[in-house]
């Protein structure tokens, strides 16, 4: 029998509206993002806080949609639901006038984003954010044949989230300015609006009967079966943040590389809640067990290279495990009845897992312990091998994990009694143990995950045998560590897993810069460059470090240092790991804490000689300090003839390209050098900088140098801008 029209109707306006809201929903987290990052230092946890900040506007939606439809009855409940609606249109035009001010003044950071946010776009962000479970709730009210069972409504919702996420970085994103985004997103909005009040008429004209009735609900559900709801869902959102500050950290904070783990997660649902199982549970397992086994080595490795590789098996692992835990999640979902209550506690544990990792573990922990705490947790719930007895040897399920984590405390401390290669030293101390662990603990879910934890506590001594740690400390821009090399030469400062600057333990070394600033690199001879013929006796800075520019101060020199991290400062301050700003800055020294592009207003204008930028999150730069505007401050802070230097080392970028096109839109001549040397004796890593300049003859020395090679800039349509950038046509995909 075929549905009626109005029955087709019903499902397409339905469907549609909610396809849309989720569209929107998305499509907005990214802008509002971008829109945000010039403003507030460009570090991953921007992001991060964004998205915690949706999922408790989607956890408040989804107690409102609980609310209405137990107390209120559904005509009372479409009307409160059109005025909200009505409401939230005086939010849009999207704008977040004015300046945001810098976040690195803030005391607390990530509340204080999240209030902002909350300011700006919140009352239209919590009505889209009812769409999904309230329509799905209304449509058990309709004469649909699928109206008993509307949870397929839920991955149409996803699909639209999708879209989202893919169509920004490679249509949107490229080809479009932000402002003209935004109002792209304003037309989607009203259109919304259109659709939500042609589902409220069809409601209206479906629901019968006086407004006081309430539909009672009939069947229980118990605490537990909530409880395992929330933890369902808090392990894919704890580990899609954990996997986001991985990538985002290592490769940049823009939105392309942010919405891969959350375009994974969203299809994780859609897989979960359609009608058909297309992956089993069974091959699912099998999966996941090795991919588990596989990053428990690269995370006890601490292992960063190769890039592409290890970032698609976190990718890997992140999406067979959630695909695990929203299908138990959709397969144990209860009747219609209680769908707005199943989607609240879905909404909690995604809360949960965003709280806990943007809010809770930077301040408990000091390092990003929380992503190999819920990988443990993951392999815990993971499905048991059919046949598996898991009465059997439990007290073995929590022994046997101690034994596997003393025996690779054993390996370490057996290996650095021989002079083993660092691949073979990985491959005895975690290889043996995971190969063990592989074929006797797989099949016995806590086992197996106990002893990964296990392991990856006794990775701890290993990297301290590596790299003796002598100081941890986290905050809102990242993970910073000082620890002393296997050596015992140098004393090492790391952002997440990058080298942010190095100097030798020897006191009489001390005036020596190391790493990418070596004298014999790049930097030594920008500088030598700078003062055969300086501008300006003063020099600005943007990136602290560890401080180790200050060593090319001289007497007659002015220089200030801009840093974002408080806790940068603090390291590079403390004589007990570095002593650069205090034996080397011979001249008049500040350091200015802020955003570089905030903080550099302030500045006279023509003041500066040479301004330097080396500004790190981990391997990422900042992208907002390499647009148009960003230039365009810094040459008006520039006297007449005096130069911009970049470090643009980066494992997954290629920024010369950017660069050349800015020089050339600011008629500019621009150089580079790829100094591929690299010597632990000296203390030399390999860096990439370049270097700009309006005034050519400022240059003269650097063009002669063989090493140098002029850069050629691209059209204006490839022109970064605070408005526009295109993050693909400057990726290394090999």
């Amino acid at each position: 029998m075929r549905p009626s029209p109005l029955t087709r109707l019903v499902f397409c306006l339905f469907a549609a509206t909610i396809f849309l809201s989720a569209l929107l929903l998305f499509w907005i987290q990214l802008i509002i993002a971008k829109m945000l990052l010039p403003r507030l230092g460009g570090t991953p946890a921007v992001w991060t806080t964004c998205m915690l900040f949706f999922q408790v506007l989607l956890l408040a939606g989804y107690s409102y949609v609980v609310f209405t439809t137990t107390r209120i009855g559904p005509r009372k409940q479409a009307v409160l639901h059109v005025v909200l609606l009505i409401i939230s249109a005086l939010y849009v035009p999207l704008t977040l006038a004015g300046n945001s001010g810098s976040v690195s003044d803030q005391k607390y950071p990530a509340l204080w984003l999240f209030a902002y946010l909350l300011t700006a776009i919140g009352l239209p962000i919590f009505l889209i954010s009812t769409t999904s479970p309230l329509l799905q709730k209304w449509f058990t009210r309709t004469s649909h044949v699928s109206a008993n069972d509307p949870y397929f409504l839920f991955a149409i919702s996803n699909a639209g989230s999708l879209l989202a996420l893919l169509s920004y970085p490679l249509l949107l994103e490229p080809n479009l300015k932000l402002s003209r985004q935004s109002q792209l997103w304003v037309v989607g909005y009203v259109v919304f609006l259109v659709f939500s009040l042609g589902c409220v008429l069809l409601l209206w004209k479906s629901s019968s009967g006086p407004e006081n009735v309430v539909i009672v609900q009939k069947t229980l559900i118990s605490l537990k079966r909530r409880l395992y709801w929330i933890l369902l869902a808090f392990i894919p959102a704890s580990l899609l943040f954990g996997v986001t500050s991985y990538i985002t950290t290592e490769i940049a904070p823009t939105p392309l590389l942010w919405t891969i783990p959350l375009a994974l997660y969203l299809v994780t649902f859609i897989l979960a809640f359609a009608r058909k199982n297309l992956l089993p549970e069974r091959l699912l397992n099998t999966a996941f067990g090795g991919l588990a086994l596989l990053l428990t080595l690269v995370l006890a490795a601490n292992a960063t290279e190769p890039t592409t590789a290890i970032v698609l098996l976190h990718l890997c692992f992140f999406f067979v495990a959630a695909l695990i835990c929203h299908g138990r999640l959709a397969g144990d979902r209860p009747d219609a009845t209680r769908l707005a209550e199943f989607y609240l506690c879905v909404a909690i544990g995604g809360m949960l897992g965003g709280l806990f990792n943007s809010l809770i573990a930077p301040v408990v922990f000091n390092t990003l312990i929380e992503y190999p705490l819920v990988i443990v947790l993951a392999c815990l719930i993971r499905p048991r091998d059919a046949g598996e007895d898991s009465s059997r040897d439990r007290l073995l399920d929590f022994i046997l994990p101690v034994v596997a984590g003393l025996v690779t405390i054993g390996l370490v401390f057996l290996v650095n009694q021989y002079d083993v290669s660092p691949a073979m030293a990985v491959a005895i101390v975690f290889g043996i143990p995971l190969v063990i662990i592989n074929h006797h603990f797989r099949s016995r879910p806590v086992r197996f995950a106990l002893a990964l934890g296990a392991v990856m506590l006794g990775s701890v001594v290993y990297s301290e045998t590596q790299n003796r740690t002598l100081h941890d400390e986290r905050n809102f821009f990242g993970t910073l560590s000082v620890r002393l090399d296997p050596t015992g030469a140098t004393r090492i400062l790391f952002h997440g897993n990058t080298i942010h600057g190095r100097q030798f333990v020897d006191p009489n070394l001390h005036g020596e810069p190391l790493s990418y600033f070596h004298r014999e690199g790049p930097l030594g001879q920008i500088f030598d460059a700078f003062n055969d013929n300086p501008a300006s006796p003063n020099v600005a800075v943007v990136g602290l470090g560890a401080g180790s520019m200050a060593c090319y101060a001289r007497p007659d020199q002015h220089w200030t240092f801009y840093e974002i991290n408080p806790a940068v400062i603090g390291i590079a301050q403390n004589t007990k790991y570095f002593t650069y700003l205090q034996k080397c800055a011979v001249g008049p020294t500040e350091i200015i804490l802020g955003d570089a592009r905030l903080q550099l207003q302030n500045a006279r204008d023509h003041h500066y000689g040479l301004i330097v930028l080396d500004a790190f999150n981990s391997d990422a730069i900042p992208i907002h300090l390499m647009t148009q505007e960003a230039i365009a401050l810094y040459l008006s802070k520039l006297a007449p003839g005096g130069m911009l230097a970049f470090h643009i080392s980066n494992r997954s970028l290629k920024l010369d390209t950017v660069l050349a096109t800015l020089a050339k839109q600011n008629g500019a001549m621009s150089l580079s050098f790829a100094d591929g040397e690299y010597d632990p004796v000296r203390g030399k890593d390999p860096s990439e900088w370049a270097v700009m300049s309006q005034h050519p003859p400022a240059l003269d020395s650097l063009v002669q140098n063989p090493h140098w090679r002029l850069l050629q800039g691209r059209t204006e349509s490839d022109l970064w801008t605070d408005d526009f950038s295109n993050i693909l046509r400057v990726f290394r995909w090999y």
